[in-house]
Formats: C-alpha cells, sequence, structure tokens
C-alpha cells in the first residue's frame, strides 16, 4: 500500500492540473494547490482543497506551504502553454516555464520534498523522423515552448542525480476532453485545441472551424493527432505519484498518449456526430512546424504503470467536452 503524501499541485486552477486535483482527492490524497489565477480560475479548485493564490517563483511562499501542508511529492502544472505565442514572445516562456521551474525545483530540494511529477510535452520532439513516437526518439523541439519543456527534463534529471530527489517527467500528447461529471474542464477562453474549438463552434460561439492544411502525408491530407482524455491523464499521474514513492532510487519519463491518431477531418466529424448538426469548416494552408502525424508509444508507461484508459474513445471524449462547454455557458452566465 503506497503511502499517501501530502501533494502540491502547482497550476492547480488549470486545465490539466484542476483534473489532477480531482484526481488525487478521488483516490484519498491529501492535496494542496498553488496557482497565480492568471489562466486559472479560483471555482476550478474544489472546496475543502487549500488553496494558496501566489506564484512559483516565491521561495518564502512555497517554503511556507510546505510546512503547513507537510508536502511530500509536487506535481508541477503551472506555466506558459501556446506555442504561436511562444514563437512570438519566447522570454515569457523563458521565465514562465524555466525559470520558475528552477526555483519550484530548489525549494522543493531546500524544503525536503523527495518526489517531483512534471508535465512534459510531445512538443520536447519537434517534428520526429518516425511516428508512432518513442520515448528515446531524438528530441529535437522546433519552437521556445517546446524548449522550455525540454530544459525542466535536463534540469530535473541533474537535480535528481546531485539530490535526493525522483521525478518522473510525463510527455502529453493531446489533451483533450472534460471530467465526465462535468466538475472541471477546459475554460481558457481563446482556446487553440481542436477539440474545444469545434465544440465552441456546435455551441455557435464560434462561426467556424479552420483547418489548416489539407496537403500532409495523411489518408486524408489533414493532420493526424493522438488525442488523450484529460481524465486518463489525470489519473496517470496519480499511479505515476504512487511509481515514485515506492521506489524512491528511480525516475521515470513516459509518453502520455493512446498510441493511435484522429485527422482533423476525423476530429470533426465526431463532433457532427455527437452534436447532430454539421459545424463550418474553413479550408486554409497549413502552419509552419506542424507535423503530418504525431503518436505516442505508449508501450513504456502501459508497461510501468498499471494504467488502463477509461476514455479511449474519440466520441466520448468530444461527448466530455461537449458537456462541460455547455455547463462553462452556465457558470460564465452567472
Amino acid at each position: 500500500m503506497t503511502e499517501k503524501l501530502p501533494v502540491l499541485v502547482t497550476g492547480g486552477a488549470g486545465y490539466i492540473g484542476s483534473h489532477a486535483v480531482l484526481a488525487l482527492t478521488d483516490a484519498g490524497w491529501p492535496v494542496a494547490v498553488i496557482d497565480n489565477l492568471v489562466t486559472g480560475f479560483r471555482w476550478a479548485v474544489p472546496d475543502g482543497v487549500p488553496f494558496y493564490q501566489g506564484d512559483i517563483e516565491d521561495a518564502s511562499l512555497l517554503a511556507r506551504i510546505i510546512a503547513e501542508q507537510k508536502v511530500g511529492a509536487v506535481m508541477h502544472f503551472a506555466g506558459s502553454v501556446v506555442v504561436p505565442e511562444s514563437v512570438e514572445n519566447p522570454l515569457k516562456y523563458y521565465h514562465n516555464n524555466t525559470a520558475k521551474t528552477r526555483a519550484l525545483i530548489a525549494a522543493a530540494v531546500t524544503c525536503g520534498v523527495k518526489h517531483f511529477i512534471f508535465s512534459s510535452t510531445a512538443a520536447t520532439y519537434g517534428i520526429p523522423e518516425v511516428s508512432p513516437v518513442t520515448e528515446d526518439t531524438p528530441q529535437r523541439p522546433i519552437n521556445p515552448y517546446g524548449v522550455s519543456k525540454l530544459m525542466t527534463e535536463h534540469m530535473l534529471r541533474d537535480t535528481a542525480a546531485a539530490h535526493p530527489l525522483n521525478f518522473c517527467a510525463l510527455r502529453y500528447f493531446n489533451v483533450a476532453g472534460a471530467d465526465p461529471r462535468a466538475r472541471t474542464g477546459q475554460s481558457t477562453a481563446g482556446a487553440t485545441h481542436l477539440i474545444k474549438v469545434a465544440v465552441e463552434a456546435a455551441l455557435g460561439k464560434r462561426a467556424k472551424v479552420g483547418v489548416f492544411g489539407t496537403d500532409f502525408d495523411t489518408p486524408d491530407g489533414t493532420g493526424v493527432r493522438d488525442y488523450i482524455h484529460v481524465s486518463d491523464l489525470a489519473a496517470a499521474h496519480v499511479l505515476a505519484l504512487a511509481a515514485l514513492i515506492e521506489q524512491p532510487e528511480r525516475s521515470l519519463t513516459m509518453n502520455c498518449g493512446y498510441g493511435r491518431g484522429y485527422s482533423v477531418l476525423e476530429v470533426l466529424d465526431a463532433v457532427d456526430r455527437v452534436t447532430n448538426q454539421s459545424i463550418v469548416r474553413e479550408l486554409g494552408p497549413r502552419r509552419a512546424g506542424d507535423p503530418d502525424s504525431l503518436i505516442s508509444d505508449n508501450a513504456r508507461i502501459k508497461a510501468t504503470l498499471p494504467w488502463e484508459p477509461q476514455y479511449a474513445d474519440l466520441d466520448t471524449i468530444v461527448a466530455h467536452a461537449l458537456q462541460w462547454e455547455r455547463r462553462l455557458s452556465e457558470l460564465q452566465g452567472k
């Protein structure tokens, strides 16, 4: 039986972080959240979970939280995530994702936190020459977002070699969907994720959905991505944390995806199916740096953790995203 150490979740009022908080609390882990609420929402943190509004580079605040909550592990989601913005404003990403994470890791080491889960990304692979992508595929990120995340992987690896800290870096593919009970979901205005954009269009919040590129080397000419339900992803974090606690001498790096992909048009077809209507599609040129196909090889996570995805079905992912989008309209209407 794994000891359920108190966990500090950074960015726990954001999209993926709030789902991780639910997964932890549902499984009986003590949890506290720090979030600066720049992109997160206070209402996304469940009642009863200690909440600290602040920044992860505030060393004195982190020391106080770790002492007050007796934190034994950090689950780190705080950061900036919009790839085009990272190209336009690289220093923001090197500050928010790299420098601030360095401060967080330093606080963990100083305060004796032994376990660290990091939300990394498939963007660290850049445009891989092969698909599916294994963890050993060369990491050649093509934008500051991917570089900022890869730098954190390096920091964690080097810190774990020098201090009594182990870590798990989980490289996400395309995260989508929402809590099946509609307790939280993707709520950021102007989000760029395809399924979020498509369900907004289905509910009349957008006039159309842009399809960027129809000349990819894929069956229907549109880009193929590996979409993972956010609740399955959150479950992987909880299992990874248990694995770190059970084997403190071991660190882990694993892809998080289902090992199969869907094209942009297949996703839009699924939204049409689930909503029983047709959303307007605007075909346009491809964006710079978009690979034809980006699919995970998930053999390592399946072999390492007792992870059994519960929602690995595109229509289910879309249905949960749609349910949340309707709920969000209610919340915003208050």
